[in-house]
């Protein structure tokens, strides 16, 4: 069970590590990067919708009662993380809000501990730390020096919303959905980020063409960018992201969506040309020990949990190509 889960949270981030290197497609095509994330909301949630209600419409029926659950899931677990991303990044340094959001891992081990009150294994807290200092490491943290007291807030905000999105996947019961509550918290995300992205003003008519990023290794027809960042860097991360939750926990497994930024950085340097340097591949490693330090606290932290949770149980991730890499989360 553990390793199952451990290679759904890892492949997970590998398909969120796709979001930035696309959305840079879509940027350099005339969308801005808000615009850009609602875009794939909007796309990514009425696909999964649409499917649903043909091939498994049961599993679009929301309890009454689980509304208020499913709309906080909607704008906290999705839209909060990137709306207040891309108001932080207004006022902080790009490399300043990432950590800020990175900060989630460390979030969710202390919510587990002293609101919940669950005992966790040591390797759980140390692999968070440790995930964290890696992902200073690749973001070159010690390079920004621009601080502001509101930006703070904002990017520390976005980083509990990146927890939640981890304890409401790890949290909610065997009466709603998992695919029910990804698409309807996708579609729910695309209507409260409407007005910051103000659709209306997207040039549509770049759908159409091909763009290639400053520095890109090649270009794209802007449609095949998009559908993949919907499909593979949207839809399928969710639905693994989700999964991998419910099977490990969400004090390990967003230890472990640490990687999505190494994915991101290893993608964006494939096929848009962004350099790793020494920094980046030392902190990958750091983080690599991280997620695998936290992997090792599985088995401890399932001894603690209720066997009801044993089955199927998924995480921004993602951030668009605002930053050198591809999540705010």
């Amino acid at each position: 069970m553990r390793y199952a889960g451990a290679a759904l949270a890892f492949t997970s981030a590998c398909c969120f590590g796709f979001s930035g290197p696309m959305a840079k497609y879509l940027m350099a095509a005339g969308l801005t990067p808000i615009q850009a994330v609602w875009v794939r909301m909007a796309g990514a949630g009425l696909l999964l919708v649409a499917v649903l209600a043909v091939a498994r419409p049961r599993a679009l029926r929301i309890r009454r009662s689980r509304l208020p659950f499913v709309g906080l899931y909607a704008a906290v677990a999705v839209a909060g993380v990137q709306a207040l991303y891309f108001v932080a990044i207004t006022r902080l340094p790009v490399g300043i809000a990432l950590l800020l959001v990175s900060m989630a891992p460390v979030m969710v081990v202390a919510w587990v501990r002293l609101v919940r009150g669950t005992r966790l294994a040591r390797a759980a807290y140390g692999g968070a730390v440790v995930a964290v200092v890696g992902l200073g490491i690749v973001i070159e943290v010690w390079q920004e020096v621009r601080l502001d007291a509101l930006g703070l807030l904002l990017g520390l905000l976005a980083g509990a919303c990146s927890a939640g999105y981890f304890l409401m996947n790890e949290s909610f019961g065997d009466d709603v959905d998992p695919l029910g509550l990804i698409a309807w918290g996708l579609l729910g995300a695309t209507v409260v980020l409407v007005p910051f992205a103000r659709p209306w003003g997207i040039p549509w008519e770049a759908f159409t063409g091909s763009a290639m990023p400053v520095g890109g290794a090649r270009p794209l027809p802007v449609l095949v960018a998009y559908l993949w960042m919907v499909l593979v860097a949207t839809v399928a991360g969710y639905i693994l992201g989700v999964h991998a939750v419910r099977r490990l926990s969400a004090a390990v497994a967003v230890t472990m969506a640490s990687l999505e930024v190494i994915a991101g950085a290893i993608i964006a340097w494939a096929l848009v040309g962004e350099a790793l340097g020494a920094f980046q591949i030392v902190g990958g490693l750091i983080v690599l020990s991280g997620a695998l330090l936290a992997q090792t606290a599985t088995t401890a932290t399932a001894s603690l949990r209720p066997t009801a949770t044993a089955g199927l149980r998924l995480r921004p991730r993602g951030s668009e190509g605002a930053g050198r890499v591809g999540r705010p989360p």
